[in-house]
């Protein structure tokens, strides 16, 4: 199954970053008050020409994905953005350049405002708001010490059945965005990728997107300092979240879902505040890592899971003016195999209260909070999401997962219990790196992953009703598809054998025509001796119809009239070996 959450954006967000009609038109409105003061002000231009990264969906490996999304994002940055970094070096503008997005970052006045839009290449100038990316409130329990060997999160999810089986993710590596890492703490040093035994290499295993101090802090004296080259925290908040996903110290806290994992990370965020360039550029680190000074990027260095427990809210800054962009940098992480991971949200028990970004994006997998009964915590957020218009909704939160009450790393090589969506997230990226410890082909297979998750997800239910989402159903506004289960997670992924897409199209051999198609498909194959079934999918990744093929015929026919036009994805398996085509209906 392939979430193509770029054909969605394209419809809905995208569709804000198109050339608008006049270069006034193009400066956001937020910035036209200060720069008519003359004041100099922070903004992100965004150029017309995006990168189509649909083909990398079709390559076969994690390596492969993460070097073409890479080498294509980067030469069109390179390409496009050349003749406006000589206009801004002739007037001495410094820029900062992103390539994850075709954008720069300037500091300007008016003047200079005016002739970045009146640039043909120019798409728009964005407002780069100094925010707070207001990471999930966590509440402190009364108590911090150790009730159980195994904290009650790990044996709910039943990770601590799979490290029986012999998984406890070695061979994969977690990435956390979010306030920095104490990345000595006795549950966190081994598993620093960084951490050699005998030297610590910081080179691709840390970054720091935090430059000064926020003025919305009222002290301005940070306790790690800015531009770091060794992991620090000024929060919290960071090291708990990574705690959740690989954490296990030798006096036996076993308080991380995957405990033989790696991690990296990246601080996105200055004790609480950050802006959309920073979150930005800790994306683009991520798909492809550099060293220490923000040289030689390598995408093979990326990740196989990021989490973000952290949530960008319209009231304190991000608006629909940026959503796109950071959309867009999400897109580009599904799109070169990595799983991105984000918390649902704590806005309470109403309907569609999951409306920041990025957990509302399609190509997020938003995961909400339970307790220890199963059952979701008042905070959680609530789906679905409405895109834009109303005319797509997306079914979040797309999982539930512990986030009450739940025991990590703190600082100074000490232990809290917290409660929020923050603390739900890290047990699905966990529990992503035990699948793919166990079934490493896996690895870069976003759709699959995140299909396994799913569908093997323990279903729960709700008396809560959100629009078209009953809560006596599955999935639902308040768990989504359920609470995820590690262990049947990890069975599934085992069982699967994720084959290159051309080889397994010559072994099943199925063939769509016509397509596009209008009102009627026929699916044809030439081996008839194999059972195959077949699932179409939307782009949101609902199902739409199921069908097991194995009566022996040579083609099958499916009626397609109640289907609106747009793209869909036929999914289809045989003998454990899964792939995926195309179908446009016109």
């Amino acid at each position: 199954m392939q979430i193509l959450a770029f054909f969605i954006l394209q419809l809905t967000l995208f569709s804000g970053f198109t050339a608008p009609p006049s270069w006034q038109n193009k400066i956001d409105e937020a910035l036209w008050p200060a720069i008519e003061k003359g004041q100099m002000v922070d903004c992100i231009v965004l150029f017309n020409q995006q990168t189509d990264l649909n083909s990398a969906y079709q390559l076969p490996s994690k390596e492969q994905k993460g070097q073409f999304v890479f080498q294509q994002l980067r030469y069109q940055a390179q390409k496009s953005q050349k003749p406006l970094k000589s206009l801004l070096d002739q007037d001495g503008i410094p820029y900062q350049s992103l390539f994850i997005i075709n954008a720069l970052r300037i500091q300007a006045d008016k003047n200079i405002l005016v002739k970045v839009a009146k640039r043909a290449e120019v798409s728009s100038i964005l407002s780069n708001p100094t925010i707070q990316l207001q990471a999930p409130r966590s509440v402190p329990s009364a108590s911090n010490l150790r009730s159980q060997s195994i904290e009650w999160g790990i044996l709910d999810i039943k990770a601590d059945k799979v490290w029986e089986m012999g998984y406890q993710g070695q061979g994969v590596t977690v990435g956390g965005q979010d306030t920095g890492v104490e990345w000595d703490h006795p549950a966190l040093v081994r598993q620093y990728r960084g951490n050699l035994g005998d030297t610590v290499i910081h080179d691709y295993n840390w970054h720091d997107a935090i430059y000064d101090y926020n003025t919305l802090n009222p002290d301005t004296i940070n306790p790690c300092g800015y531009n770091l080259s060794v992991p620090c925290d000024d929060d919290v908040h960071g090291t708990h979240t990574m705690g959740t996903m690989v954490g296990a110290d030798t006096d036996g806290n076993q308080i991380g879902v995957a405990p033989q994992a790696s991690w990296i990370a990246v601080r996105n965020m200055e004790r609480g505040y950050g802006n959309p360039f920073s979150y930005l550029e800790a994306f683009q680190w991520f798909l492809a890592p550099t060293d220490i000074n923000g040289m030689n990027p390598d995408p093979n260095q990326a990740p196989h899971v990021i989490n973000n427990s952290w949530y960008c809210p319209a009231l304190e800054g991000c608006d629909e003016s940026n959503f796109g962009i950071l959309e867009m940098a999400v897109d580009a992480l599904r799109a070169a195999g990595v799983v991105v991971v984000t918390s649902a949200g704590n806005q309470g028990n109403e309907c569609s209260t999951i409306s920041q970004v990025p957990a509302g994006f399609p190509s997020s997998f938003a995961v909400g909070a339970t307790n220890n009964n199963q059952e979701i915590a008042a905070f959680s957020s609530r789906g679905p999401v409405y895109l834009q218009d109303s005319s797509t909704i997306l079914i979040k939160p797309d999982v539930a997962a512990p986030g009450v009450s739940v025991r990590s790393a703190s600082l100074n090589g000490g232990y809290r219990t917290y409660s929020g969506t923050s603390m739900a997230g890290p047990h699905v990226a966990g529990t992503v790196a035990l699948m793919i410890s166990a079934n490493p082909s896996l690895s870069g297979q976003v759709d699959s992953i995140e299909a396994i998750l799913r569908r093997t997800a323990r279903p729960y239910f709700s008396d809560q009703d959100c629009g078209i989402l009953a809560g006596n159903q599955t999935p639902n506004a308040v768990y989504g598809y359920g609470i995820i289960d590690a262990k049947a997670a990890v069975e599934a992924a085992l069982a699967v054998v994720i084959a290159n897409t051309q080889q397994s199209l010559e072994q099943i051999n199925l063939q769509l025509f016509p397509n596009p198609a209008s009102d009627r498909v026929v699916i044809a194959r030439s081996a008839t001796n194999l059972p195959v079934e077949l699932r179409l999918l939307n782009t949101n990744g609902q199902l739409l119809r199921q069908q097991l093929w194995n009566d022996g015929s040579n083609e099958l026919s499916w009626e397609l009239g109640s289907l609106p036009k747009g793209l869909y994805f036929l999914s289809y398996s045989s003998k454990n070996q899964v792939s995926t085509q195309k179908l446009v209906v016109q």
